[in-house]
């Protein structure tokens, strides 16, 4: 994710990278039909055809897979308030596998590669975001070693105040070892 903005890189072709909302409370990502639409290539009405066909053979169900948001939205001059229905990553992922487009077929092949490293690493990696989060990792330690240097330097106390504590040269592996001077004996 870029920031708390909620975009996701979910795709990518040629070049072409399709954002969408990630919803982090649901821990899903969300599309409205128009933007399935763009994603596939296809018009509105063959998605709304496709989720009506996914629901209707109990592939997805309507309410687990669907939420209902607020959209404000210029129409002429004035702006209005409408519903708008978005579909998470399973309804999205089932139009995928039924729009006939090359967009789709490319969608399809993208998906299935990634499915497939899952499988057979065990995990899937974004690279990019890998990357860039490697990088923000990186700058946060170089500042927390800067931190710990100063922290470092300035806890060391200065020579004036260690002057009093100064063992004398015989007593710290001089002539005379620790242990060494007799009991009750003075030493000038």
């Amino acid at each position: 994710m870029d920031d708390d903005s909620g975009e996701l890189v979910i795709f990518q072709e040629a070049g072409q990278a399709v954002e969408v909302r990630l919803d982090a409370k649901h821990d899903t990502v969300c599309l409205t039909q128009k933007q399935m639409a763009d994603l596939f290539e296809t018009s509105t009405d063959n998605v709304s055809l496709h989720l009506k066909n996914i629901f209707a053979d109990g592939e997805l169900s309507e309410a687990a897979t669907t939420e209902d948001s607020s959209v404000v939205r210029q129409e002429g001059k004035r702006q209005v308030s409408r519903s708008v229905k978005h579909y998470n990553l399973d309804a999205i992922i089932s139009v995928g596998y039924r729009v006939r487009s090359k967009r789709a077929v490319l969608f399809r092949q993208w998906a299935t590669k990634v499915l497939r490293e899952h499988l057979t690493r065990g995990y899937t990696l974004n690279q990019q975001r890998f990357e860039r989060n490697a990088r923000e990792l990186e700058a946060a330690l170089q500042l927390v070693c800067k931190a710990a240097e100063r922290a470092r330097t300035a806890a060391q106390p200065s020579a004036h105040y260690l002057a009093p504590l100064q063992i004398p040269a015989r007593h710290a592996g001089g002539s005379d070892p620790v242990g060494a001077v007799p009991r009750g004996a003075i030493i000038r």
